[in-house]
């Protein structure tokens, strides 16, 4: 159970350029230290002598570590607040980013890119119940702004990832060390931000019908998979794709484009979907509709892609417009600040335990096979399945109502 008994604590208002400025600046930072890995897999597997197993693992491993390190995030913030969590794990994925080049085995590149994304699995959950509690008027603002601006991210970690080694000598070691620099900045802001907020995490409603299991709320369930299906296959594209296609005869660089354009088409979908979210009446459908288009980018890809794999990146880059949906949908499906914490809590990292045995049976699929069509079949069957849970999890529905609701 996670409600909290602590007495109400008094909110100190952020103002609107800091709060812009936190938000921008810790979604850049959640996404390239996963994303940056998928454009270098042969680099990083011929370094330490890996293979295709190897590689379902590293792309695995962001969904294993949101998944499993992201339960941790609101037991953690009740004791350091919603601030302090995210600023603490920062500093920890800054000195993951730096050492984690330097790995002199491959378990030790995988342990230090666990501690790497620990802060986006913490920051995604406790961002969107940061934006609640402080957001106020401008929500909605910073929803859109936190979801462009993770998309941004991801993108630039993909797009980034080989012209970045090319600039350093075809080294693939200071391109992913990089990111490090700029995970600095995001210290410096959330340091400033935490000496206003100071322990921040919600207080407990009045209403303790609010404090039981979430599994009894159907919206919060089908929000937890639609959430896991998308995480399947974003990580999946970010860490697979560009070998797929290159086993396809693309260059290296071109197929950390065409996986860079997907996830750029999210920067689209973060900013049209909260307020799509807001006025619209029909979202069931129009969420359903994004599955449907991630099977037909996979179809695309299989069965026509001399048609054109930017016009089939396109279709798989409308269809990611799940992820900014669901991510706008926590909070839009909630009314406590708490709820929104707990609904996090539980969509999100759920979401990318479940979301992780894609990767790893995609990865296992090409292994066993070798053959790029069976893995894109697997894919294109997952993206039937996140149009029958995005439906039910665009219905307009509240989790709060469903928890008083039930039995």
């Amino acid at each position: 159970m996670l409600s909290t008994t602590s007495a109400p604590r008094r909110t100190v208002a952020v103002g609107s350029v800091l709060a812009v400025l936190a938000v921008g600046v810790i979604a850049l930072n959640l996404r390239p230290g996963a994303t940056s890995v998928g454009p270098l897999m042969e680099s990083v597997l011929r370094a330490y002598g890996q293979g295709a197993l190897a590689a379902g693992l590293l792309t695995a491993l962001p969904c294993l570590a949101f998944g499993v390190l992201g339960l941790l995030a609101v037991p953690i913030a009740r004791r350091l607040g919603l601030t302090g969590t995210v600023l603490a794990s920062m500093v920890l994925v800054v000195i993951g980013l730096l050492l984690r080049p330097l790995a002199g085995s491959f378990g030790m590149f995988v342990a230090l890119s666990a501690l790497v994304l620990l802060g986006p699995a913490l920051g995604n959950v406790l961002v969107p119940a940061w934006i609640k509690l402080h957001g106020g008027m401008r929500t909605v603002a910073l929803m859109t702004l936190y979801s462009v601006v993770l998309a941004v991210g991801g993108s630039l970690g993909a797009a980034l990832a080989v012209p970045l080694a090319d600039a350093v000598a075809a080294n693939w070691r200071g391109s992913l060390q990089a990111w490090g620099l700029i995970g600095v900045l995001a210290v410096i802001v959330w340091a400033l931000v935490l000496t206003r907020t100071r322990h921040d995490f919600p207080p407990s409603p009045p209403r303790s019908e609010l404090t039981g299991s979430l599994l009894r709320s159907p919206t919060a369930i089908a929000l937890t998979l639609t959430f896991a299906l998308q995480s399947l296959n974003a990580y999946t594209q970010f860490g697979m794709l560009p070998q797929l296609l290159t086993d396809a005869g693309l260059s290296r660089a071109r197929a950390g484009t065409l996986v860079a354009m997907i996830a750029g088409w999210g920067i689209v979908g973060g900013l049209v979907m909260p307020t799509v979210i807001a006025r619209a009446r029909g979202l069931h459908w129009i969420v359903a509709s994004f599955g449907l288009l991630t099977t037909a980018g996979y179809l695309g890809l299989l069965l026509a892609p001399a048609v054109s794999p930017v016009l089939w990146a396109c279709v798989l880059g409308i269809g990611g417009f799940a992820f900014p949906t669901v991510i706008a949908l926590l909070p839009a499906r909630t009314r406590s600040p708490l709820v929104t914490a707990r609904l996090s809590g539980m969509a999100q990292p759920l979401g990318y335990i479940l979301a992780a045995l894609g990767p790893i049976a995609a990865g296992t699929l090409l292994g066993a096979t070798g053959s790029t069509a069976v893995v894109l079949i697997f894919l294109a069957g997952t993206g039937l399945l996140l149009a029958v849970a995005g439906f039910r999890a665009g219905l307009p529905r509240t989790v709060d109502d469903e928890l008083v609701r039930a039995p």
